[in-house]
């Protein structure tokens, strides 16, 4: 008898498959092409899901409400915080610039403070309450003729030579008399006397009062020093006691310019803050 090898099939098996249609490889392919259509619908929807992230990160609306609230307040804190930074670096620069006005002036005139603020109408219509002076040392810009060292021309000698300053012949001084309180005097220098001279003389009676030296305050001199008097004032501050001869060592610069009202920011500060009246200037009624 012949044995049939293991791998053989009946002619049964073989009929009825094929006879049922039933085929290994058919059902292979449905399923490679199931495959390939589910692969390529997962890229479309890869590919729309990232167009709608590229539209919704440039929708500012969208990207607010993703965003978590932290990030909000840190953006309020960060923007409070570059405001500050601005503010202190534009005072910082305001104030560089107000000291490097202050220094060049300072260079310039001599003196400190280079700026005075009137605060009385004593000298005026030249100068009214509330102007800005700038002021300098007596000895800078000032004609040979002044008086000795001093650098003082008074009225005397500039009617005869023909120097004025603020409508008027002869220096405009800022003096402060030690044994005053309160502001320093912004007044003309007429005329200088000796120490122990009779000065009545020598002054102008309609700035007097008295009709002799006996009866005229601080004659004969007690000291030496420039008579002096404020524009608008009736006598000479020699005459009234507001203040002795004007020593040269009590003066503190000479008027050169006026910058009219810029002054009362100064006294409005001075009286709110009671800053030393040794930065302003008073003239005396």
């Amino acid at each position: 008898m012949t044995e049939k090898s293991g791998d053989d099939e009946s002619p049964e098996r073989w009929d009825s498959e094929h006879a049922t249609g039933i085929d290994d490889s058919g059902i292979e392919d449905d399923h490679t092409d199931s495959n390939v259509e589910l692969d390529a619908r997962s890229d479309v929807n890869i590919e729309y899901n990232q167009e709608n992230d590229r539209e919704n990160e440039n929708n500012p609306y969208d990207r607010a409400r993703r965003e978590p609230k932290h990030t909000a307040e840190s953006s309020i804190l960060t923007r409070i915080r570059r405001g500050a930074v601005t503010t202190l670096r534009e005072t910082l620069y305001s104030v560089i610039v107000v000291v490097a006005i202050g220094l060049i002036l300072f260079a310039i005139s001599g003196v400190w403070p280079p700026m005075v603020a009137v605060e009385s109408g004593s000298m005026e219509p030249e100068m009214s309450r509330g102007d800005l002076i700038l002021v300098s040392e007596t000895t800078r810009f000032t004609p040979s003729y002044a008086h000795e060292n001093t650098g003082v021309v008074t009225a005397e000698v500039g009617q005869s030579r023909g120097y004025q300053t603020f409508g008027g012949t002869g220096s405009v001084i800022i003096y402060d008399p030690p044994q005053r309180v309160g502001s320093p005097i912004i007044h003309r220098a007429h005329f200088y006397v000796e120490d122990g001279e009779n000065w009545y003389e020598e002054a102008n009676s309609a700035y007097l009062t008295a009709s002799g030296c006996d009866e005229l305050r601080n004659c004969p001199a007690p000291h030496a020093g420039f008579i002096t008097k404020g524009d608008a004032n009736a006598r000479y501050d020699q005459a009234t006691g507001i203040a002795g001869p004007v020593k040269r060592t009590w003066i503190r610069g000479a008027a050169r310019f006026r910058i009219p009202y810029l002054g009362y920011v100064r006294l409005q500060l001075a009286g709110a803050l009671t800053v030393n009246p040794v930065l302003w200037v008073s003239g005396i009624r």
